[in-house]
């Protein structure tokens, strides 16, 4: 039987086409036949420039047809990255016992904090009561590292080894001082929730690579300390499609829900099902023209083809002894840190576009040598044996690896305070996190702050300038890159943010 014949026949026997057709007819009429009786009442009141007459530089488009110039337009220049894989360590990772060295703090142990470097400057509901604020050195030891010789966190040895392949930021800076509102604000430009994540803007604007798997995945550590929670919607869509929000994998059987075939179904008709399902959807789509009816039609083709494409991907059987132990002994454990690292870089070879890793546990208010130790020790290996996996692959090139948190942690203590035992309150003031791979300077260390890594003397870094050197390393402007949503164009760095060239290689 033709297709055509086919099709009819299926037209014929389904109900519900038969009702969407009514409503179609009926809708489209009403619709159309209104809408361009008031266009062209419109049109008399503006003269010919509406409809194609118009001088040059007015505008003439629809807001599809804005969009899709845009879109079109992308990329606005060359990208130096094809790809990102962002380590992002939940809680707010202390600067001071990991990256940022301040000997001068070891004189100065249980003294309260000057004035003269607080500035007035706005505290938590955790130390605003606190009658003193006093300060304290780093527990550990730090050494220089590489031809760079940056100072490293004894914390930190395996990161220490591919410090020269790091381009260390240590000027970042923030408004919030919460850690919702701030991981928020770094994964969607704003504070508030129902914006669209940075994977999900890339998504929308440069599309995907490889049409078996999503463009924007998301892996959480099962081994991170769930201190504080992760919602979905910091890798969600927002006002973009829905087919642009991050897809979740996870350990187990089922690393995407709702992917693999209830039991007892062999998924024999799965193919035909979906493509009668598809016919209902455009015919829908036709009648109500809602823009999320198409998101729908390719979110259920890519499950499809993830069916068979994820089981693959998720697989390590292939991988050899000697890159489990490179990534060290948790990389065996589905999951944890380190297998998510080693998951990632599978990812990044089949080109998937956005990879999100997120790690809970950097919310050290208390005992704080201790806890820091042991993020550490479930992080570091797999941090290095990435940049080292994917430099010996060829992949480090055209790959930009992020690693960094929320905010960072104060110089005083919280609590109670000895020489070993200490804790330490959320700072947005400055704090460090670091780029690796395409397009950022090898072996170098950008911004300085004070002896109390308490304000920034040097370079200050914003989350907008790293949203928007985000953006220009993947080829895109970012005071170009906007999406219109309820009479406003939005974008991920709002009205601010500037490239920081002096961290481009």
């Amino acid at each position: 039987m033709s297709d055509f014949h086919h099709d009819e026949e299926f037209r014929l026997h389904t109900p519900e086409f038969n009702e969407l057709n009514k409503k179609l007819d009926r809708r489209q009429f009403l619709t159309k036949t209104s809408l361009g009786l008031g266009a062209l009442a419109v049109g008399s009141l503006f003269g010919n420039s509406l409809f194609g007459n118009s001088p040059k530089g007015a505008a003439t488009a629809t807001q599809g047809d804005l969009e899709a110039d845009i879109l079109r337009a992308i990329p606005h220049f060359a990208p130096k990255a094809k790809r990102v894989v962002y380590l992002f360590q939940s809680g707010g990772p202390s600067q001071f016992e990991l990256f940022d060295y301040k000997p001068k703090l070891t004189t100065m142990f249980g003294q309260n904090l000057p004035d003269s470097v607080r500035k007035g400057q706005r505290l938590t509901g955790m130390s605003a009561n606190q009658s003193a604020l006093p300060m304290v050195p780093s527990y550990y030891k730090f050494s220089q590292h590489g031809q760079s010789q940056t100072w490293m966190s004894e914390l930190m040895p395996h990161t220490a080894q591919v410090v020269d392949d790091l381009c260390i930021i240590k000027s970042m800076h923030s408004e919030a001082i919460n850690h919702d509102p701030a991981i928020t604000f770094f994964q969607t430009g704003n504070q508030l929730p129902g914006r669209p994540s940075i994977g999900s803007w890339i998504s929308y604007g440069l599309g995907s690579d490889n049409q078996n798997l999503p463009t924007f995945i998301v892996l959480v550590s099962k081994n991170g300390q769930k201190d504080q929670p992760l919602y979905a919607r910091l890798w969600g869509n927002g006002f973009l499609p829905s087919k642009h929000q991050g897809v979740q994998f996870r350990a187990g059987k089922d690393p995407v829900l709702y992917l693999n075939n209830p039991d007892g179904y062999d998924g024999k008709d799965r193919k035909e099902m979906l493509d009668y399902l598809s016919k209902l959807n455009q015919l829908q789509n036709q009648a109500y023209g809602d823009p999320e009816v198409e998101a729908r039609i390719s979110q259920y083709e890519m499950a499809y083809r993830m069916q068979t494409s994820v089981p693959e991907v998720m697989s390590t059987a292939d991988e050899p002894d000697e890159v489990f132990e490179m990534y060290g002994p948790d990389s065996r454990d589905s999951g944890t840190y380190a297998a998510n690292c080693l998951l990632a870089r599978k990812l990044l070879e089949k080109d998937v576009k956005f990879v999100q890793l997120y790690h809970q546990g950097w919310d050290q208010h208390t005992s704080l040598p201790s806890a820091i130790a042991t993020q550490c020790k479930a992080t570091d290996q797999a941090t290095a044996a990435l940049i080292k996996d994917l430099k010996r692959r060829g992949l480090l090139e055209d790959t930009l690896v992020i690693w960094g948190g929320e905010f960072g942690r104060t110089v005083y203590s919280q609590g109670k305070l000895t020489a070993n035992d200490y804790g330490r309150d959320h700072h947005p003031r400055c704090f460090t996190m670091w780029m690796a791979g395409a397009g950022v300077k090898p072996g170098l260390s950008y911004g300085e702050t004070d002896d109390f890594s308490y304000n920034i003397v040097k370079d200050p870094v914003h989350v907008h300038d790293f949203q928007a050197t985000l953006m220009y390393l993947m080829g895109i402007d970012h005071e170009r890159f906007t999406y219109k949503f309820q009479g406003r164009r939005f974008r991920l760095t709002d009205v601010e943010g500037k490239v920081v060239k002096d961290i481009l290689s």
